[in-house]
């Protein structure tokens, strides 16, 4: 496995330390194991869905959490072992291949990218998010007027006039 030491971009670089800390933690997470597999898509201009397969587990075993732009996927199975019908005996496999274990997912999301809904259906979690950006920052159009050019000595006057008339 290969390490990568991101210290260099942190003297250099000033301001830019989010930038290098997502670097970091994205070279930490691709040594994962791959569970559970997931898809990301997008679903119009400023939609996603994010798809995790997540068979075995029901809604009450699996908790989803945004922090900080950093969305959190977690499944925690309860005990496959116990009885079913509460009595002595347990389940027997002859082959297991659902591996139904624990897992975290991590997602770092964009700003102003918010989850609008979560559902699960035949194994499948999936998680939609939507870019909100605020009015501020959304582009507007300016109009411009069509009236004769105000010269300097004409903006001063209807300053000083403006001034007097208050």
């Amino acid at each position: 496995m290969r390490t990568y030491d991101f210290t260099p971009l942190y003297r250099s670089a000033v301001g830019f330390d989010r930038l290098a800390n997502l670097l970091e933690s994205a070279a930490r997470t691709s040594q994962d194991t791959g569970y559970p597999p997931y898809n990301i898509e997008t679903t119009g201009e400023n939609a996603y869905r994010i798809e995790i397969a997540v068979a075995g587990f029901t809604p009450d075993e699996l908790n989803i959490e945004v922090k900080e732009n950093l969305l959190t996927v977690t499944g925690r199975k309860t005990a496959n072992d116990a009885p079913l019908d509460g009595g002595a005996t347990q389940k027997t496999y002859l082959h297991r291949g659902l591996a139904e274990r624990d897992f975290e997912r991590r997602f770092q999301l964009a700003d102003y990218v918010v989850v609008t809904e979560a559902n699960l259906v035949n194994g499948l979690l999936s998680i939609a998010l939507k870019r909100e950006l605020p009015e501020a920052l959304k582009p507007r159009r300016i109009e411009i007027g069509a009236g004769t050019p105000l010269i300097e000595g004409q903006v001063q006057a209807k300053a000083e006039k403006a001034a007097k008339a208050a």
